[in-house]
């Protein structure tokens, strides 16, 4: 099911296209791919969006294809400038944060989002990603006496 949460709009259409893709046969017009998606739409702002999609005259069939309806999808759950949108919760530590999960998700989302904002390396990103992390390691970090990386050797 897919809420419109938009955390999670890659992973809903690539589990939609996936199945739709080892089903073979069964989904051999785009209105019968399109009626499905929207039929896991039950939720929050999706659900808003595929009852939308249905009170249209012509329903799913308003849609000339499956690319159609792709593209109307990405521009009503996806941002317009992904890079953008990424480097804007890179600077708000509430958004990019550790937060309650563990050091390995957090690492995950953090590369994630450099790649999406496509960050140079340097000196700028390891404090942000140090900066993310929880508090306490956190300051462990910071009293490391040994092992800590030379600042020469970071490129700013």
């Amino acid at each position: 099911m897919y809420d419109g949460d938009r955390t999670s709009r890659e992973r809903f259409l690539q589990s939609c296209l996936t199945y739709i893709h080892l089903s073979g046969d069964a989904f051999d017009f785009d209105v019968l791919k399109i009626a499905w998606v929207l039929s896991y739409m039950k939720a929050g702002w999706a659900s808003t969006y595929a009852l939308r999609v249905l009170w249209r005259s012509r329903g799913v069939e308003s849609f000339t294809d499956w690319a159609a309806f792709e593209k109307n999808f990405w521009a009503e759950f996806f941002p317009i400038d992904p890079a953008k949108s990424a480097a804007l919760v890179l600077r708000n530590r509430e958004q990019y944060g550790q937060g309650k999960r563990t050091l390995d998700e957090y690492i995950d989302s953090f590369w994630a989002l450099v790649e999406q904002a496509a960050y140079p390396d340097g000196l700028q990103l390891c404090l942000m990603f140090r900066d993310g992390l929880h508090t306490a390691l956190m300051e462990h970090i910071n009293n490391l006496a040994k092992g800590c990386p030379d600042d020469e050797r970071i490129a700013s």
